[in-house]
Parts: C-alpha cells; sequence; structure tokens
C-alpha cells in the first residue's frame, strides 16, 4: 500500500468527521460550560473510536468487499439487515439535504461577489451535488484527491481564525459550569464523531491492512478531538452566553457558531476566515457522507462497479435529498433533529452487536471484552432515549433559567 493511501485516508476520516455539526457543537455545550464538555468530547470520542473497531473488524471478517448491509445480513440476519436500511438512509439521505440546504446560500454569496448578479434560488441547491458529485462519481480515489484540497482549505481557515481570536479570549466566560443539561449534549457530540460509514471505502481503498487501518482511524479522529477543543476554547471564551449576540440566542434561533462570533469581532479577516470554514467543513463532510451513501446503495442493490452503475448509485445518492430540499425540507429536517438516536444505532449498537458474534479476534470473547460491548450497547440504548426526551422538550426545564434571561 501506498502511503499516500494512507495519509489520504486519515484525511477521509478527518474530513467526514469535520462536518457543519461542528459549528453547532459551542452552541449546544455552552449550557454545561467549557470544563464538562470536554469530559462530554473525551468520552465520545472514546467510545466512537470503539466502536470504529468494531465497524472495522466485522468488515474484515465478512468475505468480498461488503458495506454495511451485507455485514449485519451475515452476522445478524434479517432483522439487523432491516433497521440497518432504515436507520442509515435516515441518517444519511437528511445529512446530504442538510449539507445542501446550507451550502445554498454560500455558493449563492460567491457567485455575487464574483459576477455581480444574483443567482436564480433554483439553482443554488444544485451547485454542491453538481460540482462535486464528478468526484464520487469517481470512487474513493476521486473523492480523496479533492478531499485533500478541501482539508487544506479547511486547515487554512481554521488557522486564520485561530490566529486572530485569541487575544480576544476572556477568561472568566470559560469559567461557566453547570451540570444540570448535560445530557442535551451528548446527541451532537456523538453525531460529531460519525466517521464509521467511510471505513468499508476505505477497507478497500488500503488493501484490507488492518495494522494501517486501525492507524488511519486514531489519527484521523484525534485530529477533529484536538480541532474540536481548539473550537471550544475560541468560541466559549469570546461569544458570552447571554445577551442578543450571546450563544443561547443562537440556540434559539438555529445558527451556527460562527453568526455570534462575527458579530462580536467584526475584522473582516475573521468574516472571510468564519464562511471559509464554514464552507470547506461542509464539502468535507458532504463527500465523505455521499461517497459512504453511494457505495452502500451499490452493494444493498447489489449494482455492479461498471460505469453505468456508478452513474445510477450517484443518482440515487443525490436525487431524494434535492427532491426534499425543494419540497418537503422539514420532513428532512425533523429527521436531522434525531441524527444523535440514528448514529446511536447505526455506528455504536450495530457495530457492538455485530462485534459480539465475531470468532475473532478473541478479544471479544473474552470478559472484558463483553463488557466492553455490553457498555456500548447501553450507551447506545441511552443516547437514543436521551436525543428522543431531547426532541419530546422534556429537557427544556434544565435550560430555563438561560433562556428566561435572554
Amino acid at each position: 500500500m501506498r502511503i499516500s493511501h494512507f495519509v489520504g485516508g486519515v484525511l477521509l476520516v478527518a474530513g467526514t468527521t469535520i462536518g457543519a455539526g461542528m459549528l453547532a457543537l459551542p452552541v449546544m455545550s455552552a449550557f454545561v460550560g467549557f470544563g464538562p464538555s470536554i469530559a462530554i468530547f473525551l468520552l465520545c470520542w472514546g467510545v466512537m473510536l470503539a466502536t470504529a473497531f468494531f465497524f472495522l473488524d466485522t468488515n474484515l471478517a465478512v468475505e468480498g468487499e461488503p458495506n454495511l448491509i451485507s455485514m449485519v445480513h451475515q452476522t445478524l440476519g434479517g432483522w439487523g439487515k432491516g433497521l440497518s436500511w432504515v436507520v442509515y438512509l435516515l441518517l444519511l439521505y437528511s445529512l446530504t439535504a442538510a449539507y445542501i440546504a446550507a451550502s445554498a446560500p454560500l455558493f449563492s454569496s460567491a457567485f455575487h461577489t464574483v459576477t455581480g448578479l444574483v443567482m436564480p434560488d433554483w439553482l443554488a441547491p444544485f451547485c454542491l451535488p453538481v460540482i462535486f458529485g464528478l468526484f464520487v462519481y469517481l470512487g474513493t480515489l476521486g473523492v480523496d484527491v479533492i478531499n485533500r484540497l478541501l482539508m487544506l482549505g479547511l486547515c487554512i481557515s481554521y488557522l486564520l481564525l485561530v490566529g486572530f481570536l485569541p487575544e480576544h479570549i476572556e477568561g472568566h466566560l470559560l469559567m461557566h459550569v453547570d451540570w444540570r443539561p448535560i445530557w442535551m449534549v451528548f446527541p451532537v457530540v456523538i453525531t460529531s464523531f460519525g466517521y464509521h460509514i467511510i471505513i468499508p471505502s476505505l477497507t478497500t481503498y488500503m488493501n484490507h491492512d488492518k495494522k494501517k487501518l486501525r492507524w488511519t482511524l486514531i489519527i484521523g479522529s484525534l485530529l477533529p478531538l484536538v480541532i474540536y477543543l481548539l473550537w471550544q476554547v475560541l468560541i466559549l471564551g469570546i461569544v458570552p452566553l447571554s445577551g442578543e449576540n450571546g450563544l443561547v440566542h443562537a440556540w434559539e434561533h438555529g445558527v451556527s457558531a460562527t453568526k455570534p462570533l462575527t458579530e462580536i469581532v467584526t475584522s473582516r479577516w475573521i468574516v472571510t476566515g468564519a464562511q471559509f470554514f464554514s464552507f470547506f467543513a461542509i464539502v468535507t463532510s458532504f463527500l465523505g457522507v455521499t461517497l459512504s451513501l453511494s457505495d452502500f446503495l451499490t452493494d444493498g442493490f447489489k449494482i455492479k462497479k461498471s460505469w453505468e452503475g456508478r452513474l445510477i448509485a450517484c443518482l440515487l445518492t443525490f436525487i431524494p435529498p434535492l427532491i426534499f430540499v425543494f419540497t418537503y425540507q422539514r420532513g428532512f429536517f425533523v429527521a436531522l433533529e434525531y441524527a444523535g438516536a440514528f448514529v446511536a444505532i447505526l455506528l455504536i449498537f450495530l457495530p457492538a452487536v455485530m462485534a459480539w458474534k465475531l470468532k475473532a479476534p478473541k478479544f471479544y470473547r473474552t470478559k472484558w471484552g463483553r463488557l466492553l460491548l455490553l457498555f456500548t450497547i447501553v450507551f447506545a440504548v441511552f443516547i437514543v432515549v436521551v436525543d428522543i426526551v431531547a426532541q419530546l422538550g422534556l429537557l427544556k426545564p434544565l435550560i430555563s433559567k438561560y433562556i428566561h434571561h435572554v
């Protein structure tokens, strides 16, 4: 295996992980404060890395070039296959639709800046799938090539923000601690570490090299963790909790962390850096999600890997979310609100249950292996329950005192 595939794999894991969800992390975690949010981040990173290893070991244990459907069918049978079909499509189609919707105003703004003309509203949502869909059609190699350039742009825009923002940090803002709303934070943090969907594509791309794949997952997930932690320091240390430009106000109005940030720090460099950072975060995650969805559909529908088959897989990947963006947009965002529950079922519960069935590695049949698998299964159930309770509004009393003061 060429080292370029290893580097590309690390960047694909990191790019898939760092998505638009990162823009919501400081907003959701602001209620608990900096200290508790760091503890949650470390716990969720550890759980998701463990389940990524479960996922990888199952993928390597199943013959051929399997995606999730074949893996679940061979290890769990019909019930697991049906569950994975429903949850996978709900999660990845809703994510794809959300990325398309979120990118539309960015493309419209860029088009107006370059040409001085106004892009029609109906045209903007097509930009992301049309421009970057070609790389998904070309497969993992095509996505790897463009993802490297986009990750470079993401790093530059991130470093631009990191370079200009520390001088604006106010230490007392990082001192806020409130453990009561901690339950609200878990689903969004878990969703922000959901890179497992890229593993089947990486396994093929990296010639089933288990050692290199494990290191790819470790390093590829550590990069987002470090970026997330620094991002927490910057946003929670600059943007106050309350007030018109506070994080609670952003939560109430459903806007990302960069919106109040650019209202407080009005430097043109910061505004530009925030716009580019948002764009690169959306596109890198979009590529990882849609590549995984395309491979999933190819496996699930047994589509031949010819040029016609790849075209059919791409059409099945992009057309449904485009339809919903134009017609039933709210329906997909309802699904997106339950993304934490979908991720818990798909990327924590199912990998743990599949690993339980494996005969190798032998660790899964030891006492400590069984305890680890049981812990992750219970953790998945916990996330599902918390997400459902949160969406029913039953956790709002935990943050009522913050909303009252806005």
